[in-house]
């Protein structure tokens, strides 16, 4: 949200205003009215509940893969098992649906609304677990994942769009980091189950969940943003209200603002090149790009869809499919942490601890490999890929899992804000399909290559953030708008 002293200062129609004011019962002497920030995480929280569908596509992999790939086919639908190319194309065939949804995803949300963007997510996710079920044949496979992915491009895009817009400035960061809570808590769930029930009760047990979304987050309100945009302003003014917990008179600063904003945002609408013409705009683009980028060069996909078999390799003596709960544990409870810390320490401080602790982790996990094939015997030190993920995980969901996206969420202006997002989503899978594709060629060379060259791009990502990447703590949408231009004040 802009500040209101930035608000009363855009031009705008003070006629309008007046008779807003008056049609409202607002009186400049009232007690200000405090905001009720429950209302914005339950808001938050369902619409985030896209994120946790989102989690079960992107953990499916790692229960399922080995069923898909052993010899014994009476638990996979197939009627043999995959090869090491099939099953690298089900991996990464997720990454195209996700790279190509926000370029349809971002003018959907400027057209028919951010709420029903995301849930029309769930008809592609609905469809895809049921050719799950039916597959017969790995063609069938493939499509899944490609319509999968589909719904996730839909959420990655506009989530971040509608969370940042409902949220206040001093709650921003918090709410915008439920996603990553969320995308782990998703892929703990089919971490948890998957190992245990069969091929057909595992897609039953996901398909429910964007159902359930869909119900819960129908009840929420439409972005304020969005609703003022449209010239609907009395849909503006409830949808605040309820989230800000306020009466009309309560909201009414914010609300001018916001029409204001959006008011200026239309006048001057933006187009995909604008993004490359103001300054302000390409050095946000750059930020969030290469934030996203590094997000996906941490080898964060290689980890979740293929933990089973990472642990299999490594052969630590815990089994798998443990290993990979506490692991999904991990990510939740560490992930629990950020909405908390995300606006008391920051940002920047936050990825810079994520980049290098992440680092140091996959360093070691590519030592253990390393060791593991010219020592004969490492019994001495099994237990180290264990704790490697474990401060894998744990770093990598308190900054670059989550943070990537909220900074997406508050760096650019209105009239740009969904072309932005679709080329920094696209970005990010992107990278993701290179990387989930062609990772088991390059383990087949050596798990040790893979992760050595995860961290190297780690410790780049460090020097990123460290000189590149501004702070956002604290800072109104308003206010960013005005560093990233070269304005102080």
């Amino acid at each position: 949200m802009i500040s209101n002293e930035h608000a009363t200062s855009v031009q705008y129609s003070y006629t309008e205003v007046n008779s807003f004011q008056m049609s409202e019962g607002y009186t400049k002497n009232m007690t200000p009215e405090p905001v009720k920030t429950g209302r914005i995480f339950l808001a938050a929280v369902a619409a985030n509940m896209s994120a946790f569908v989102v989690g079960t596509c992107l953990g499916w992999t790692s229960p399922i893969g080995p069923k898909l790939k052993s010899e014994d086919t009476s638990d996979s639908p197939l009627s043999r098992p995959i090869t090491a190319e099939e099953d690298a194309w089900i991996s990464s065939l997720i990454a195209i649906g996700a790279l190509v949804a926000p370029f349809a995803a971002g003018p959907l949300a400027d057209r028919i609304g951010r709420k029903w963007v995301l849930l029309s997510s769930s008809l592609f996710f609905v469809l895809a677990f049921i050719l799950n079920m039916i597959a017969s044949e790995v063609w069938i496979l493939y499509l899944s994942r490609l319509i999968q992915g589909f719904g996730v491009g839909f959420v990655m895009t506009v989530q971040p769009m509608y969370v940042g817009e409902i949220s206040t400035d001093n709650v921003r960061g918090a709410v915008g980091s439920l996603m990553q809570l969320f995308i782990v808590a998703g892929i703990l769930y089919v971490y948890a189950i998957g190992p245990f029930v069969t091929y057909q009760a595992l897609q039953w047990c996901c398909i429910v969940v964007p159902i359930i979304f869909d119900v819960f987050f129908f009840l929420m309100p439409e972005s304020p943003y969005y609703f003022a945009g449209k010239g609907r302003k009395t849909d503006a003014l409830r949808s605040l209200q309820f989230l800000r917990g306020q009466s009309s008179q309560g909201v009414h600063d914010e609300m001018a603002g916001i029409q204001a904003n959006v008011e200026d945002a239309m006048a001057n609408k933006g187009t995909m090149m604008d993004l490359f013409k103001n300054a302000g705009n390409r050095k946000a683009l750059f930020i969030c790009a290469g934030l996203i980028s590094f997000q996906q060069l941490s080898g964060i996909n290689v980890v979740l869809f293929n933990s089973q078999s990472i642990f299999a390799s490594a052969n630590t003596g815990l089994d798998p499919a443990v290993a990979t709960i506490i692991i999904g544990c991990v990510q939740v409870g560490s992930s629990g942490l950020t909405p908390i810390v995300a606006d008391r320490l920051g940002r920047k401080i936050m990825l810079l601890i994520s980049a290098s602790v992440m680092s140091i982790g996959l360093a070691a996990l590519g030592a253990f490999f390393y060791m593991q094939l010219v020592v004969q015997d490492i019994s001495m030190v099994s237990w180290m890929p264990v704790p490697a993920l474990i401060i894998y995980n744990i770093v990598y969901c308190i900054g670059f899992g989550p943070l990537p996206w909220a900074v997406l969420g508050e760096m650019f202006p209105a009239n740009i804000k969904s072309a932005a997002s679709s080329v920094v989503a696209s970005t990010c899978w992107t990278l993701g399909f290179v990387v989930t594709r062609w990772y088991p060629a390059l383990d087949a060379l050596g798990s040790y290559y893979s992760f050595w060259l995860f961290a190297v791009f780690m410790v780049v990502a460090f020097f990123f953030v460290l000189f590149v990447v501004m702070e956002t703590k604290g800072l109104s949408l308003q206010q960013i708008q005005d560093r990233l231009n070269g304005k102080r004040n």
